[in-house]
């Protein structure tokens, strides 16, 4: 799509980092992708008939609870498969499935998609086809950050852009996305770019309060609303006022404590525990979890009306492993941010793609950890991928994998995930012993562990595997 045909001129990009002003036009940030909106039908398989219309650039297909298009088939992975728009084509992308992704009756890591084409993803069969007429706009920041978040991929601009245009507004936001990927930098982004920069700031973490006491926290209460409370406490909204409260780990609120919390963000007046008195707010709410609060509602665990009071805005945030073209650019970001001693430090192209392949269970997260202990503990000026964490989704430990290699529990990972993580860790190590006891004859190997050659050069074309 030409500059033309977007309809403006590229003007000049601000300062990264630099805020949003009337002067300098959210629409001048970003760029314009347009792209017709697009069905998914189930044609074979448990849901047959389940039917998805497509209006995001990137849509998810799978069995886990969060992506777009859901599946209830055992054959179908986790995390399946994805669409994307790139700006001119939709692209079909496999995650590394166990059982594969299909187009019509060829087996595909990445294809260009048409309009009639069939999807095969384990005993399900999905209709692609385009909506003639339905067009949807999808702004993509020209800048590579928006606050303390950073990226180069077609990912995160697409975040950014949506960002950018929310944060001079007052619109309630919901950030979703796995641990470590992010959602407070992006909450206190939307605030620093908002005309409430210089009001309160105010987190507030529904996990790390104790259950009793998240209400008095929450609202405030008076001297002598209970036992203990020996003065009033204003509370998070009163404290926030005229600023932004981020309610993090949202997933995390008691069921009987959302009525209020609905109440508030509708009335914009609090009530504090023991009084009969209300006060009136001027806040701005930004909430984030890594729960699917979809599916909770559906399982009754959260208030449908809360969560569409919340989700005015929805931003979910990428997990690392679904934009590994990243990686260079943020591990270059985190040397050059160690000061003094960053600079200087080199990582070979085989480190990097170490690097792009692993799953980053952590996110950003864990890859800044990664880089700060790998500055540390390398013995000289070159990254050592053998820094690696073993634990689940650590694939690539330089030492001889053996049966009691001990298995770290992280319950931030949902449980399907963290067993196809682990399986993938044995089916890995498991291979590397083989090869290593047969010194890398692939034939030899087959053999010994009874499968067929060519089912072994899969799996290790699957997990990456290469002679040393």
């Amino acid at each position: 799509m030409s500059e033309h045909d977007k309809g403006y001129q590229q003007p000049p990009p601000p300062p990264p980092g630099a805020p949003v002003t009337q002067a300098m036009r959210v629409e001048d940030l970003s760029e314009i992708y347009t792209f017709n909106k697009y069905r998914l039908h189930v044609l074979e398989g448990p849901d047959k008939g389940k039917e998805v219309i497509a209006e995001r650039r990137v849509i998810t297909i799978g069995s886990a609870h969060d992506g777009d298009l859901v599946l209830d088939d055992a054959t179908v992975s986790r995390r399946h498969c994805r669409i994307v728009f790139d700006g001119g084509s939709y692209i079909l992308e496999d995650f590394g499935s166990k059982n594969g992704t299909y187009l019509e009756s060829y087996r595909i890591k990445a294809a260009f998609l048409r309009p009639g084409v069939r999807i095969g993803l384990g005993s399900t069969t999905i209709l692609f086809d385009l909506i003639v007429g339905e067009q949807v706009n999808v702004y993509l920041s020209r800048g590579d950050r928006f606050g303390e978040l950073y990226g180069r991929s077609l990912e995160m601009k697409e975040v950014f852009g949506v960002l950018q245009r929310v944060a001079p507004t007052d619109a309630t936001v919901l950030i979703t996305g796995e641990s470590g990927t992010g959602k407070e930098l992006a909450a206190r982004a939307v605030h620093d770019h908002s005309p409430r920069a210089n009001k309160p700031f105010l987190v507030f973490d529904c996990s790390a309060v104790p259950r009793e006491l998240i209400e008095s926290e929450l609202f405030g209460h008076v001297k002598g609303a209970f036992t203990g409370a020996v003065q009033s406490r204003p509370g998070a909204f009163v404290a926030a006022n005229g600023g932004t409260l981020f309610l993090d780990e949202l997933g995390e609120l008691p069921l009987d404590l959302q009525p209020k919390l609905l109440r508030v963000l509708e009335t914009r007046e609090v009530k504090p525990l023991g009084s009969n008195d209300t006060t009136h707010i001027d806040v701005r709410i930004v909430a984030a979890t890594n729960r699917p609060l979809e599916q909770m509602v559906q399982d009754g665990n959260f208030r449908q009306d809360l969560y569409y009071r919340l989700a005015v805005i929805q931003v979910p945030l990428p997990p690392l492993r679904h934009r590994p073209e990243d990686i260079p650019f943020l591990v270059d970001l985190f040397l050059r941010k160690q000061g003094k001693e960053g600079p200087g430090y080199v990582v070979s192209h085989e480190t990097m793609e170490k690097l792009k392949n692993y799953p980053w269970p952590g996110n950003v997260r864990e890859l800044k950890n990664y880089v700060e202990r790998a500055m540390i503990l390398s013995t000289g000026r070159e990254i050592d991928a053998s820094l690696l964490p073993t634990g689940p989704g650590g694939l690539l430990a330089s030492q001889k994998p053996t049966a009691t290699s001990e298995h770290v529990i992280d319950l931030d990972v949902p449980f399907k995930f963290a067993k196809e993580q682990l399986v993938d860790r044995f089916e890995r190590d498991y291979l590397m012993a083989a090869l290593q006891e047969d010194g890398w004859n692939i034939t030899q190997a087959a053999q010994r562990i009874g499968i067929h050659r060519k089912s072994l050069e899969y799996l290790m074309k699957k997990h990456n595997i290469r002679k040393p």
